[in-house]
């Protein structure tokens, strides 16, 4: 594949950045609130328009990306990452900064991800897993830092028991794994500190 056939980037590369930050991070400031991220951006098959976005903004040649089979299946995604973040692509999942993640099913064990270290709790790794949908679905409380009280998050999500499986963090803090959920242009943050349960 040459470059010429590749997805674009951003229709407008500073904007389109600008905009996708201020999303994640409100995002991340309020857990289990749904974000849209409404810019322009190519999204090679089988990237969502959200993960997209996400690599534009948050990859860059300092962040080991780690990819499923699913996402890394043919070889395209690859290549438009390299080309418009220049970010490294690693096969050891505990090596990665971001890691994303196009089949849930096949979701291997978190511990197996990077994790940070009591020293540098931050060196771990970020998932963006793309789900079924966001704002229907099974209902998840969360509660924790940016949440009043606690709020409920719709989702359909593969695995089914990912939230279960979160809940290592409590043990880990201050390490820990930051999830970024996507459906679509739409995003949800599950940041490490956001303790979760399944609820109506």
């Amino acid at each position: 594949m040459t470059t010429t056939e590749l997805a674009a980037g951003f229709a407008d590369k500073v904007l389109g950045a600008q905009s996708t930050f201020r999303a994640v991070m409100e995002a991340m400031a309020r857990p289990g609130r749904i974000q849209r991220i409404s810019v322009e951006a190519g999204t090679p098959a089988p990237l969502m328009h959200g993960s997209a976005a996400l690599a534009l903004t948050l990859f860059d040649h300092d962040t080991p990306i780690w990819l499923d089979e699913t996402i890394a299946a043919d070889g395209t995604v690859a290549q438009w990452l390299k080309f418009h973040t220049s970010a490294p692509l690693t096969g050891d999942p505990s090596s990665a900064a971001f890691a994303l993640i196009g089949d849930g099913l096949a979701l291997m064990p978190l511990e197996r991800f990077a994790l940070g270290t009591p020293e540098y709790p931050d060196r771990s790794t970020t998932l963006i897993i793309q789900v079924q949908a966001l704002g229907s679905g099974d209902g998840f409380r969360l509660h924790g830092p940016g949440i009043d009280g606690e709020t409920l998050l719709q989702a359909s999500l593969q695995p089914v028991d990912l939230f279960d499986r979160l809940n290592i963090n409590a043990a880990l803090f201050p390490r820990g794994l930051d999830v970024v959920l996507v459906n679509g242009d739409q995003v949800v943050a599950i940041p490490r500190t956001t303790r979760l349960s399944q609820g109506s």
